[in-house]
């Protein structure tokens, strides 16, 4: 694999006139929906571009989750009081709205976990034996995020199998022929990001699915970047796995979703064990639940489950498209305007005014001279709120020739003021360190 690193070259200017949002997208109506943008950080006015890690919580959620602990929170599975069934009946529904969001097929379907991380987990621990053995192989590619490799790493060691991995192009993508140059007949997994956290990259994951599929692997897709950015329809990208996490898309912590094939979860055996997901114990031998709630021991997060609802709902009438439209916008902008200052190299050249977009609204740089946590830590006094460090893609980011990147990532509720305000920043930073 080349170790070359890749950076952008001006071929992305944004579009003339688009210095503001579209009309039917008020930004200062959004803007309005979250509390914590009115936050002054060291006497400055924040702004928030650290939304890969974890996005804000409009209202909506913040009022739905209050709601959930203050008029119908319980635990819930057998009780049946009023509560019991008031938290049992919003957590179905949070379920419902899921399915909806991500055009699955069925309400059980949808498996609540943690995160992006435990459901990836789940798929590795519980479908990954049943599929992978000695001499197989399972293929993932060189930008995924920790979550989507070690728990892959880990199978393929315990069951003698090989871990193989897709090349990036020169753009930082990973293609289409990548992917179908490694396909073998021990191909037994294919696990990928579908938009990548460092780069902001959008994979195939429609047209890998299918190749992969043709040839007898299961498509496993870490969905955690793409779903607050891009419309997910999991019939329409034939994958059999798709993993996401609430906080990344306007929801709560703790909460995110594994959708599995029917009949594949009804295929795999519970990853815990305990209350929740048996139908009946004995001394001898124990019975489990059907999916999902197989894959859900232990007392849910049902706060967290109306919180990622009422998020999916809110996301859904602001309009997947319109925020996408703006968020191009900001990245275009950060793109010219990052390109300007001295000494900084942009990681990843995918276009983002593509007629097919290839890139979320991600960025990340280099500057040289300067680490990463020191760029942040300057950009933190001027209110602007960064992430930096290796961004849980240590593989990517020596392939990308850095220990560490500073990264932008934008959200419906930014500005073209936060962009300028990030570019000042970075002014500021050469400035101080020379």
């Amino acid at each position: 694999m080349s170790t070359a690193p890749i950076a952008s070259p001006r071929t992305e200017p944004p579009p003339a006139g688009a210095r503001r949002p579209a009309p039917g997208y008020d930004l200062a109506r959004v803007r309005a929906e979250f509390p914590i943008l009115a936050t002054r950080v060291h006497g400055r006015p924040l702004a928030y571009l650290d939304n890969a890690a974890s996005m804000q919580k409009p209202r909506a959620v913040l009022d739905a989750v209050i709601d959930c602990w203050s008029s119908s929170y319980s635990n819930v599975g057998r009780s049946v009081h009023t509560l019991a069934r008031r938290a049992a009946e919003a957590r179905e529904a949070a379920r419902d709205t899921v399915a909806r969001f991500l055009g699955a097929p069925s309400r059980g379907e949808i498996v609540f976990v943690r995160g992006t991380t435990e459901a990836i987990n789940l798929v590795a621990a519980s479908f990954g034996p049943r599929r992978v053995g000695s001499g197989d192989e399972v293929i993932t590619t060189a930008l995924e995020h920790h979550s989507n490799l070690v728990p892959w790493q880990r199978l393929c060691a315990e069951r003698g199998a090989r871990l193989r991995i897709a090349p990036l192009d020169e753009r930082g993508r990973v293609t289409v022929e990548a992917v179908a140059g490694l396909l073998g007949p021990r191909t037994r997994i294919v696990a990928l990001a579908h938009v990548s956290n460092v780069l902001g990259t959008i994979s195939p994951v429609a047209e890998i699915a299918a190749l992969a599929r043709r040839r007898g692997a299961a498509v496993v897709v870490d969905g955690a970047q793409a779903v607050p950015h891009l419309a997910i329809d999991v019939a329409s990208l034939g994958c059999d796995f798709y993993a996401f996490s609430g906080h990344k898309v306007y929801g709560p912590s703790g909460i995110g979703v594994l959708w599995g094939r029917a009949e594949l979860l009804a295929e795999m055996p519970p990853w815990q064990l305990g209350g929740g997901m048996v139908e009946s114990v004995g001394y001898e031998e124990t019975t489990f639940a059907p999916p999902p709630e197989r894959f859900e021991a232990g007392t849910p997060a049902i706060e967290g489950a109306v919180g990622l609802a009422a998020a999916l709902d809110w996301l859904s009438a602001l309009g997947l498209q319109r925020v996408a439209a703006w968020e191009r916008e900001l990245l275009a902008r950060a793109t010219e305007l990052l390109l300007e200052v001295p000494g900084l190299r942009l990681l990843g050249s995918a276009g983002a005014h593509a007629e097919r977009a290839e890139k979320a609204a991600v960025v990340s740089f280099v500057l040289d001279g300067a680490h990463a946590h020191d760029v942040a830590t300057i950009l933190d006094t001027e209110g602007v709120a960064v992430r930096a460090g290796h961004h849980c893609a240590q593989p990517l980011m020596a392939w990308l020739g850095s220990a560490a990147a500073t990264r932008a990532s934008f959200a419906c509720y930014n500005t073209l003021e936060e962009v300028d305000a990030l570019a000042a920043g970075l002014h500021r930073v050469r400035e101080v360190l020379g």
